[in-house]
C-alpha cells in the first residue's frame, strides 16, 4: 500500500471517528511516521464477514472501534428495513444488543443501539454485561427482527466482536449474511441519535430483570429431574469459574436456586477485559481451567466447570477418583449430555420417534453410534452453531420430519433447549449438574459414564491443530494451503489411505483410486476439505471465518472389540500422532 494511500485513508478516518481515543492512535501513528503499523491498520477494512466482525481493538479501518462498529450496524439496519417492508413502514422494526466484559464492549454496544435508534428502529440494550445465549433468547421472547452482541467470544485480551443475529435467535446465514455484507460495504451516511433523544422518542429502552428472570426459568424448566436435584442437591459441590467473563451472574443463581454449593473461583468471578490470570480465556485450553481445577482439588469437588467470556463455551473437568481432575473434551462432553438426554426423555416416556440430535462435520463421530443406541438419528450440518440452528429451524417448521432434542459441536458447544438458536453454557452448567448428580445416585462418576459410552460406541479420540497467519500476507498464505489440498490430495494421511476427499468449497467428493467417479454434496458451499481415511478416521481442514487461522480436525474411532481400553486408546493416539506430523508438514512446520 502506498504511503499516499495509507495518509489518505488515515486522515479520512480521523475525520469520521467520533470516539477520540481511537483517533488519537492513528494521529500518535501519523506523527511518528510508523508505516508499517498504518498500513496493517488501512490496507483493508475489518471485514464483516457471515458471522459479524472481530479483530483486534484499536483506531483504523482494520480494528475494531467505534466508526466500524457503527458503519456494521448501519448496513445491518438498512438491511432489515428491506427484509421487512411492512414493519419498516409502519415503525414497527425492533433489535435488542447486549455486551460482554471486553474493552470498549459498552461503548460499541451503546453506539449499535443508537444508530440502530437513528434508523427508526426501537432497540433494547441491556442495563450492563449478559451473554450470548441471553441475547438470543431475548430475540425470540421480545419479537425483535434482529440483535447484536458486542463480544469477541475466546480471543485473547486484544479483540473484540460483533454477533448479528436474525429474528429466529440465530445468527445470520444465507441470503441474509451475504446481503447484509453488501448494504455494509455501501455505507455512505450514517444515521444515529444521542441517548436521551432515542430514550424520549421511545427508540431506546434499557433492559435486564425482564428478561433475566423468563431466560433463568426456562434453563430450570429443561431440567430432567427436579425431585432428585431438591432432595440431593446439597451432596454436590460445584467449583466454577466466569474466566472473568458474564457467567457468575447466571450459573451461580441457578445453580444455588437448585440447592447445589457453588464455589466460584474469587480470582476470575469478576469481568475484566484484561483477563488477568489466563492468556486465553477459553476452557478449550488447560490453562484457562488451571486455577479452577487446583480449588476443585482444594474443595474435593464433585464437578469443575468454566463458561468463556460470553458465556456460550462450556467446560469441566471431572474427579479422576485418585485425588486428581480429568479435563473433559468438547466431544467427550457432547456425548455425555447426548446421551444423558437421550436416557431421560426414554425413562420418562418422551422419546419422540423422530428425535435427533445435530453436530457439525467436524465432530466426533462417536455421536452417531449414541444416537444409534437410543433409536434416534445424528444429523449433521456445517461447522457453526448457526448451521445447528438452521436445521432446528427446518424441524420446527416441519421441513424436515425429525424433532431435535440436542445440538453440539466440537469446540465446547451445546444447547439442551429449543427457546435458543445459539451454543448456551448457562443451561449446558445446569444440565451438567443435575447429570452429574444423577451418576451418582447410580453410584457412577461422569468419568465412568463415559467409559461405559466407550463400550457402546467404540474407543473415539479427536485432535485438532491451529496455524494463524497474521498480517497481509495471512489471506493469501491461507489460500494457498487450501488450494494446494484442492489440486494435490494426499493418498495417504498418517500411513492411512485416503478413500475420498470431499469438498465442500466447490460441492463435489472425489475419490483418489477412481479419477472418473464423482459425487456431488447437498451441504452449502463453505470453504472446507475433508479426507476419509480408509479405516473411518476423518480430517478435515477449514479456514476460520473469525481469526486468519486454518484450523484442522482428525476423529478417528478404534473398536473395543479384539482389544481392552487401553490398547484402543493407545491405537487412536498413534493413528493421531502419524497424521498431526504430517498436517504439521503440509503447513511448513519445523516438527
Amino acid at each position: 500500500m502506498e504511503k499516499e494511500a495509507i495518509v489518505q485513508a488515515a486522515n479520512d478516518y480521523i475525520v469520521k471517528e467520533k470516539n477520540e481515543a481511537f483517533s488519537a492512535q492513528v494521529k500518535e501513528l501519523l506523527k511518528a511516521e510508523d508505516w508499517k503499523e498504518l498500513e496493517d491498520r488501512f490496507y483493508r477494512t475489518l471485514e464483516f464477514g457471515t458471522g459479524g466482525l472481530r479483530g483486534v481493538i484499536g483506531g483504523g479501518l482494520n480494528r475494531m472501534n467505534t466508526f466500524v462498529v457503527k458503519s456494521a450496524t448501519q448496513g445491518l439496519a438498512s438491511y432489515i428495513a428491506k427484509a421487512f417492508p411492512e414493519k419498516a413502514a409502519g415503525g414497527t422494526l425492533s433489535a435488542v444488543v447486549a455486551y460482554d466484559s471486553r474493552h470498549y464492549s459498552p461503548e460499541f454496544a451503546e453506539a449499535t443501539a443508537l444508530v440502530f435508534a437513528g434508523n427508526g428502529v426501537k432497540t433494547y440494550l441491556f442495563s450492563s454485561l449478559r451473554p450470548t445465549p441471553e441475547l438470543s433468547f431475548a430475540i425470540r421472547r421480545l419479537g425483535c427482527e434482529t440483535g447484536v452482541v458486542v463480544t469477541a467470544s475466546h480471543n485473547p485480551k486484544q479483540y473484540n466482536g460483533y454477533k448479528a443475529y436474525w429474528n429466529d435467535g440465530a445468527q445470520v446465514i444465507p441470503p441474509h449474511d451475504e446481503n447484509i455484507i453488501k448494504e455494509v460495504n455501501a455505507v455512505t451516511e450514517i444515521k444515529e441519535l444521542d441517548k436521551e433523544t432515542a430514550i424520549a422518542q421511545g427508540l431506546l429502552k434499557i433492559i435486564d430483570k425482564e428478561i433475566d428472570e423468563p431466560y433463568q426459568d426456562m434453563v430450570r424448566s429443561k431440567l430432567f429431574r427436579p425431585e432428585l436435584v431438591k432432595a440431593k442437591a446439597g451432596t454436590v459441590k460445584v467449583v466454577y469459574t466466569p474466566l472473568h467473563g458474564v457467567g457468575a451472574m447466571h450459573v451461580e443463581t441457578i445453580l444455588s436456586r437448585l440447592g447445589l454449593k457453588v464455589i466460584t473461583v474469587p480470582e476470575q468471578r469478576e469481568g475484566d477485559g484484561d483477563f488477568p490470570t489466563v492468556t486465553f480465556p477459553n476452557p478449550e485450553k488447560s490453562a484457562a481451567m488451571e486455577m479452577s481445577v487446583n480449588l476443585g482439588k482444594a474443595q474435593n469437588a464433585d464437578v469443575v466447570m468454566a463458561t468463556d467470556p460470553d458465556a456460550d463455551r462450556f467446560g469441566i473437568a471431572a474427579p479422576d477418583g485418585a485425588g486428581g481432575f480429568t479435563l473433559i473434551t468438547g466431544n467427550q462432553m457432547g456425548a455425555l449430555l447426548e446421551d444423558y438426554i437421550f436416557l431421560s426423555l426414554k425413562e420418562q416416556g418422551r422419546l419422540p420417534k423422530n428425535a435427533a440430535m445435530v453436530n457439525t462435520i467436524v465432530t466426533t463421530g462417536m455421536h452417531k453410534k449414541i444416537a444409534e443406541f437410543y433409536g434416534a438419528t445424528c444429523l449433521q450440518c456445517l461447522t457453526g452453531f448457526k448451521w445447528i440452528a438452521d436445521l432446528m429451524r427446518k424441524a420446527e417448521t416441519g421441513s424436515i420430519p425429525y424433532t431435535i432434542v440436542f445440538g453440539t459441536e466440537e469446540s465446547y458447544g451445546y444447547l439442551v433447549e429449543n427457546e435458543i438458536r445459539d451454543k448456551d453454557g448457562v443451561s449446558a452448567a445446569a444440565m451438567t449438574a443435575e447429570m452429574t448428580l444423577y451418576w451418582r445416585s447410580q453410584g457412577k462418576s461422569l468419568l465412568d459414564r463415559l467409559n461405559e459410552l466407550y463400550q457402546i460406541a467404540g474407543y473415539w479420540e479427536e485432535l485438532s491443530i491451529e496455524k494463524y497467519f497474521e498480517g497481509i500476507e495471512g489471506p493469501a498464505v491461507m489460500k494457498g494451503i487450501m488450494e494446494g489440498f484442492r489440486k494435490y490430495p494426499p493418498k495417504t494421511l498418517g500411513g492411512i489411505e485416503v478413500e475420498k476427499v470431499k469438498d465442500i468449497g466447490n460441492s463435489i467428493t472425489i475419490f483418489p483410486n477412481d479419477p472418473n467417479k464423482k459425487e456431488a454434496i447437498e451441504l452449502p458451499k463453505s470453504d472446507v476439505i475433508q479426507f476419509f481415511l480408509k479405516d473411518g478416521t476423518v480430517v478435515s481442514a477449514r479456514p476460520s471465518g473469525t481469526e486468519p487461522k486454518i484450523k484442522f480436525y482428525a476423529t478417528c474411532c478404534a473398536p473395543l472389540t479384539d482389544c481392552g481400553l487401553a490398547d484402543a486408546k493407545q491405537s487412536a493416539s498413534r493413528k493421531l500422532a502419524a497424521i498431526k506430523t504430517e498436517l504439521k508438514k503440509a503447513m511448513g512446520e519445523v516438527l
